[in-house]
């Protein structure tokens, strides 16, 4: 592999290496989704996600599509996320899609309950 080559695969690592963002990652990997569906999964207010979608974007892992007033975000290449998180899974087990998934589904659950 090529130093610029490398420095690529660098800068993408970076961008996922958020856990907001492999949050958002692994919703995405289900389908495309807009903005509001992203906040109201994660529970954060509007300019984080933002912030967090706008990092994922420059690095050309998820890019948007406008339906009305609405962005609505999705994976132009999602091998290459599949592919993040398999080293992910492969070098932290406990750190697998289904894993982050089932937190943020338990903290979901645990919010409608109070």
């Amino acid at each position: 592999m090529d130093l610029k080559k490398a420095s690529e695969w660098a800068e993408t690592l970076r961008a996922a290496a958020h856990p907001v963002r492999l949050a958002i990652l692994a919703e995405l990997l289900e389908g495309p989704r807009c903005v509001t569906a992203i906040r109201e999964l994660l529970e954060a207010r509007q300019p984080n996600v933002s912030q967090h979608l706008s990092v994922l974007k420059h690095s050309g892992l998820v890019a948007f599509s406008r339906e009305g007033a609405f962005r609505c975000y999705y994976l132009p290449k999602p091998a290459q996320v599949r592919a993040i998180f398999r080293l992910l899974e492969r070098d932290y087990p406990t750190a697998g899609l289904e894993k982050i998934r089932e937190k943020f589904r338990r903290a979901q659950d645990q919010e409608a309950r109070h």
